[in-house]
């Protein structure tokens, strides 16, 4: 069982930049796969950003080169660099985190593009 607590969303302007933030309750270091998804109005929760324990990464076309996902262990966070952001961006980002062959979700946290 593990917690997850985003942070770091809000209102931000086209080509602005943002970081979330995913702070578990307990190691990540033995979960395989910690990511974001989002969900935008009226569209389903789709892949943003996925990061292995082995460090490799995957992300969505629409976010490649502009966001980054990274994770800091000794502190239980995953982050989202998200870089030149565009109101297509707009969605509810959720932190996923794959454990003993479960998955859990943060309760998300809004990003909005917008000026």
């Amino acid at each position: 069982q593990v917690q997850l607590v985003e942070s770091g969303g809000g209102l931000v302007q086209p080509g602005g930049s943002l970081r979330l933030s995913c702070a578990a309750s307990r190691t990540i270091f033995s979960s395989i796969t910690m990511g974001w998804y989002r969900q935008a109005p009226g569209k389903e929760r789709d892949l943003v950003a996925t990061i292995r324990s082995s460090g490799s990464t995957i992300y969505a076309d629409a976010v490649k080169g502009r966001f980054t996902i990274y994770r800091d262990n000794s502190n239980n966070t995953v982050f989202l660099q998200m870089n030149s952001l565009k109101p297509e961006d707009t969605a509810v980002y959720y932190c996923l985190c794959v454990l003993y062959g479960d998955n859990y979700w943060g309760k998300g946290t809004l990003v909005t593009v917008s000026s």
